[in-house]
């Protein structure tokens, strides 16, 4: 999830990134479901942080579908710390992110749809990051299957179209935070992926 620059003190803003793009296409292609989106991503954020906020800003709201894109500020947050790569970080990333889904089926039973969370190796220093992240998105794929979940993989997509296109098309100078391109490759990419069901 991104806040997008979202304006956080209404919870009609989805900001200007990939909810945005998607919000307006199912608009405008199925006018008669009168969808109401919400985006509650906060860039930044961290698992734990999600975690805190779940019931607020998810379990209440009682969405039909619950899309989640979360991991690389988990990644980034360890880099350079003792955590990094350590098999007790991946466990409790593990245990947290399948506590939200557990709560997703008893509460809601909802449509799931998992991105893998993702980085692009510009600059080159974001390839020691795989180290890290590559078992995170490994999790994210287990808990998808584990839990019947659509699952986007959005590592695997940005960083093919970055090796034929370029890395910074996608995500500018950080690896990271995606470019407009990159935010309508997401929004595709999440609505192939939902609309075939």
């Amino acid at each position: 999830m991104t806040d997008g620059d979202r304006d956080r003190t209404t919870g009609a803003d989805l900001g200007q990134s990939y909810p945005l793009i998607i919000a307006k296409n199912l608009t405008k292609h199925y006018p008669e479901l009168e969808l109401t989106f919400f985006n509650r991503g906060i860039g930044g954020d961290k698992l734990s942080d999600m975690a805190a906020r779940w019931r607020e800003d998810c379990l209440v709201l009682k969405p039909t579908i619950v899309s989640i894109l979360i991991g690389i500020n988990d990644t980034w947050h360890t880099v350079g710390q003792e955590q990094f790569g350590r098999i007790e970080e991946l466990q409790r990333f593990e245990q947290q992110y399948r506590l939200l889904l557990e709560s997703l089926q008893r509460e809601l039973k909802c449509q799931i749809i998992l991105m893998e969370p993702f980085v692009l190796p510009y600059p080159k220093d974001r390839e020691a990051w795989r180290h890290d992240l590559n078992p995170r998105i490994e999790v994210v794929r287990k808990l998808a299957n584990e839990f019947q979940a659509d699952l986007i993989p959005l590592d695997g997509i940005l960083n093919t179209i970055g090796i034929k296109k370029n890395f910074a098309y996608l995500t500018g100078e950080d690896g990271v935070h995606p470019t407009p391109t990159g935010h309508e490759t997401i929004a595709n990419a999440w609505l192939k992926a939902v609309e075939k069901d």
